[in-house]
């Protein structure tokens, strides 16, 4: 498990689609291998954008920023209603109305501090963050509370947390080989998975090289759009029943879109 944490890449925000679309940033070139968009990437493992993610998101902790997205400070929340639907749905599906959640590659607490006025209403909420092991260290010294968790590893999450909720948002695209993890991750038996922010291709599965803005922090590195029919087929032959799936907020072009699902174990 250990290893494909450190495959893990911090969600990177873009503007828009529509704005990049045209221009040099956002997802470029067709890559047979992930090693060959690798090799053409700069790489994401650094301290400038850990540092970038940390201040941003200190604002808003600290009451001095509303919204934080991918570094990105905005004048007001940007909900994704759906998302927050599928929380307060598992809610109310759980004894006693709590959350008990293992936010994947969660970042610094991107969409715990996004939906928190509303999970602060829930008298019982876990929100367990699983991420690279820079995050963590930072996440434990600057924005744990009794609440909001950091952990290196996901069975160390889940046997501390009880956690039976799994999110993954703008995560699953930078990993180099997802079914492998998602294998590894769903030995937990996640009674809930929800999926947000993730692409998939209108034409056959590709690896981009994403390239972000200088005006956010300056990288790139490897994205995946993947087969939705073999994406979701995935999650079936794991046992899950796709309850919902919805437009994200990243948005659509004519070769992919991003979309979010709710997904339900096939036993509860």
């Amino acid at each position: 498990m250990k290893q494909f944490i450190k495959s893990l890449i911090p969600p990177i925000l873009l503007n828009t689609v529509q704005k990049m679309r045209n221009n040099k940033y956002g997802w470029k070139g067709n890559y047979i291998t992930w090693q060959e968009a690798q090799n053409d990437s700069t790489g994401y493992d650094t301290d400038k954008i850990l540092q970038t993610v940390k201040n941003s998101l200190l604002k808003v902790k600290n009451g001095d920023a509303v919204y934080e997205r991918d570094s990105v400070i905005f004048d007001e929340i940007q909900y994704s209603w759906q998302l927050l639907t599928g929380l307060m749905f598992c809610a109310a599906k759980m004894e006693g109305g709590g959350l008990k959640v293992l936010d994947f590659g969660g970042s610094l607490g991107s969409t715990y501090y996004q939906n928190k006025k509303f999970l602060d209403k829930l008298d019982d909420v876990s929100w367990g963050i699983v991420e690279q092991k820079h995050f963590v260290d930072i996440g434990k010294k600057e924005f744990e509370d009794e609440r909001l968790k950091f952990f290196y590893d996901v069975n160390e999450c889940v046997k501390k947390e009880k956690s039976n909720i799994l999110l993954l948002s703008s995560v699953l695209q930078y990993i180099e080989k997802p079914y492998e993890l998602l294998d590894d991750i769903l030995k937990n038996d996640f009674e809930y998975i929800l999926i947000d922010r993730t692409p998939f291709t209108k034409y056959i599965e590709k690896i981009k090289l994403q390239i972000v803005p200088e005006t956010i922090y300056e990288a790139s590195y490897p994205c995946r759009f993947f087969d939705e029919s073999k994406f979701v087929k995935y999650f079936s032959d794991a046992g899950y029943n796709l309850f919902e799936e919805f437009n994200a907020l990243d948005g659509e072009t004519d070769e992919y879109k991003f979309k979010g699902m709710i997904l339900e174990k096939a036993s509860v």
